[in-house]
């Protein structure tokens, strides 16, 4: 599978939403038809615990079962990337789990302690590979505080395949990536809007909420990246633009909420989000959710 994986980290990385029943429970099986669309047109990669999936939302052993069923869900059909983190003992935990339930690779999530350290988080990541038996590693960086040299020490690290980038520098992802091995993998880690600048200082692949509701419209983004039509890629994340709108709004609190309103007015009722996330759409995010999906003929 490492040829997979390594084709497939340049792809797309859907990240999969966790769906709740009425009482509040994790309902896994709700993903099914999710995933058998996105797979169908083409997702390269799924990913269960991303932030999309509400991950620090989440219990440790619900994040457990999500990977295992995502993985039973997803079978031979792709790799699945599996996300890990918080505390030391909890994402050993998860890494060893995920690694039972069939991962291909993990996602790991940046520490968020309020008194992380570039040196520390590479203890983490060290301690994160030894508990999932050396499954491939990427990591997810959401701030580039921790400057080029430590982004190249973790990125020197055995196993670590690649960066899922997920600020908004394109100049600093430049110099990270000529500061590493020519092997790792960058990926756009804010979306399509973020996509194309990404790519035009060498990201490869990005990540996707859209891909929940509209995978075909990612795909048809993405191929018009990896062909350098930027142009069409353009075009093609202004129709899209309004999804992506929502989410960023209360800062960002209605990341989630947007996907998930999204597939309930598409008949893929996953229940709410979870506090601290904003739930439900204000009546005026919802009737520009409701104009996008009605123009794209998602309704």
């Amino acid at each position: 599978m490492a040829q997979d994986l390594n084709t497939a980290l340049t792809g797309i990385s859907g990240i999969l939403v966790t769906p709740y029943d009425s009482a509040g429970e994790i309902a896994p099986d709700k993903l099914a038809p999710i995933i058998d669309r996105a797979l169908g047109a083409g997702m390269h990669i799924p990913v269960v615990n991303g932030n999309t999936g509400e991950f620090y939302a989440l219990t440790t052993d619900e994040a457990c079962t999500m990977a295992r069923a995502v993985c039973d869900m997803v079978g031979d059909r792709a790799p699945v990337l599996a996300g890990v983190g918080r505390g030391l003992r909890d994402a050993c935990r998860l890494a060893r789990a995920s690694a039972d339930a069939g991962a291909a690779a993990l996602m790991i999530h940046q520490p968020p302690d309020p008194f992380v350290s570039p040196r520390g988080t590479v203890d983490y990541v060290k301690a994160v590979s030894d508990a999932s038996g050396g499954l491939p590693m990427m990591l997810y960086l959401r701030n580039d505080a921790i400057g080029t040299g430590a982004i190249a020490d973790l990125c020197a690290l055995p196993g670590v395949k690649g960066v899922k980038w997920a600020t908004p520098n394109p100049l600093k992802l430049a110099a990270a990536k000529a500061a590493c091995d020519p092997s790792i993998v960058w990926v756009g880690g804010l979306a399509e809007v973020w996509a194309p600048p990404l790519y035009a200082v060498g990201a490869r692949g990005f990540t996707s909420g859209l891909i929940n509701i509209w995978p075909e419209h990612s795909l048809a983004i993405h191929a018009a990246l990896e062909a350098g039509d930027y142009p069409t890629a353009n075009a093609l994340i202004a129709r899209m633009r309004p999804f992506e709108d929502i989410r960023a709004e209360e800062l960002n609190g209605t990341n989630v909420t947007g996907v998930k309103a999204a597939l309930i007015a598409t008949g893929q009722d996953c229940g709410p989000t979870r506090p601290p996330s904003a739930w439900p759409l204000t009546p005026a995010q919802e009737a520009t959710m409701q104009g996008f999906l009605k123009a794209n003929n998602l309704v």
